[in-house]
This record gives C-alpha cells, sequence and structure tokens, in this order.
C-alpha cells in the first residue's frame, strides 16, 4: 500500500473514527478532508433497506440537483433531422443519427448522457453491449427517451441525473464539487434524499434508509446521521 503523505494524514484525521455527523457538518467536512490537487467530485452513498432482485423492491428514478453536478455533463442527441436544431439550441455537444450509431457501434462512448426519441429506441437496441454496462441506454423513466428533446438536454446540463439502486441495494451519486460552497452540497444530498424517501417500495419493510456516505474522490468516507437529512 502506497505511504500516506503528510497532507492525507492530516485530512484522515479530520474524520472521527465511529462518529457520525449530521449532514451541515459533513457537508462541511467532505470540503476539509479533500487532498486531491483538482476539484474533486462529491459523492453520496445510501444504503436503502430493500432487496433489488425482487422487482417490487427496485429504487431507480431522476432528480434535478439545485446546484447541478458542477460537471461539464457531455450530451449527444440522437435524433432525426428535424429535432436537430431543437438539440443544438439546448446545448447538445454532439447532434446526429447515423453517424453516431456508427461510431458506437465501433466502440466510441465519450459521452455522460444520451437523450433520443421514441421513434429512434429501435435502431439503439442493437447497441445494448455497448450502452447498458456503461449506463449509457436511454431510458423513458429517467427522461431521456422523449419527443421533448430541448427540454431533456436543458435538464441533463443543469443537474439532472438518474439514480438506480445496485445490487447491494445501494444508490451511488454525484452530488457536486468540493468547490461547492458546504451549504450547496448539503441541498443537493437533501434533494437527492427526500426523492428516494418518495420513491420508497411498498413492499420494503423495516428501516428504509439504513446508512449514509459522503466522500470526495479520494477522501474517506463521513457517516451521515440519517435523522438529520429531514
Amino acid at each position: 500500500m502506497a505511504k500516506l503523505t503528510k497532507k492525507q494524514k492530516e485530512a484522515l484525521s479530520k474524520v472521527e473514527k465511529n462518529k457520525i455527523y449530521n449532514l451541515e457538518e459533513g457537508s462541511a467536512l467532505v470540503k476539509e478532508v479533500n487532498f486531491a490537487k483538482f476539484d474533486a467530485s462529491v459523492d453520496i452513498a445510501v444504503r436503502l433497506g430493500v432487496d433489488p432482485r425482487k422487482a417490487n423492491q427496485m429504487v431507480r428514478g431522476v432528480v434535478s440537483l439545485p446546484h447541478g453536478t458542477g460537471k461539464d455533463v457531455k450530451v449527444l442527441a440522437l435524433v432525426t433531422p428535424d429535432k436537430e436544431a431543437e438539440a443544438k439550441e439546448a446545448g447538445a455537444d454532439y447532434v446526429g443519427l447515423d453517424e453516431y450509431l456508427q461510431k458506437i457501434k465501433e466502440g466510441w462512448t465519450d459521452v455522460d448522457v444520451i437523450v433520443t426519441m421514441p421513434a429512434v429506441m429501435g435502431k439503439l437496441g442493437p447497441l445494448g453491449r455497448v450502452l447498458g454496462p456503461r449506463g449509457l441506454m436511454p431510458n423513458p423513466k429517467s427522461g431521456t427517451v422523449t419527443m421533448e428533446i430541448g427540454k431533456a438536454v436543458t435538464e441533463v446540463k443543469a443537474g439532472k441525473i438518474d439514480f438506480k439502486v445496485d445490487k447491494y441495494g445501494i444508490i451511488h451519486a454525484g452530488i457536486g464539487k468540493v468547490s461547492f460552497d458546504a451549504a450547496k452540497i448539503k441541498e443537493n444530498a437533501q434533494e437527492l434524499i427526500s426523492t428516494l424517501i418518495k420513491l420508497k417500495p411498498t413492499a420494503a419493510k423495516g428501516t428504509y434508509v439504513k446508512s449514509i456516505y459522503l466522500s470526495s474522490t479520494m477522501s474517506p468516507g463521513i457517516a451521515i446521521d440519517t435523522k438529520s437529512v429531514n
């Protein structure tokens, strides 16, 4: 294991072992314990009391973070010619159809989100093996398959993210950057968690939000008191 630098040790020492912080404290602390030399992402991990193997306990959805993610999201709009101008005006980074389908077929996936139209989804089906594992397959539930292309692109650029519980019952999401004010990190976290609470499956029994951790790209996890997020 690599030896920790003085700066890394100092950052780690600020997180008290076994202490559970309220969301306000955690949002400030995640900025302090960052020792990366770049503007690291702030991530949240929420462990839910669900069994994702059961269809009636699957948790997935979308949320518009009030302060965005701080990330320049690269959007590909796979649209017919009549929708190209709308997509470009909304700020899509790449706009087109057949030429991009061919590029994806050849392995190109240098985008963060793909927005498309219902009529185009049939052409995307065969590319599921490329797009699926990278989380790039458009989905009507996340608002990325729609006729309102301009609106979809604008929302994604502004900080709309989609999330899905993993096989361990955990939701992982990027909710900002360490350069954000602590208040903005807190508000973005609250928005995501309140959305998760609204999506609680009726089949889920017992404690729903079991644990919450905040961290930056290279920092230790900070345990957050689940009662402090309501």
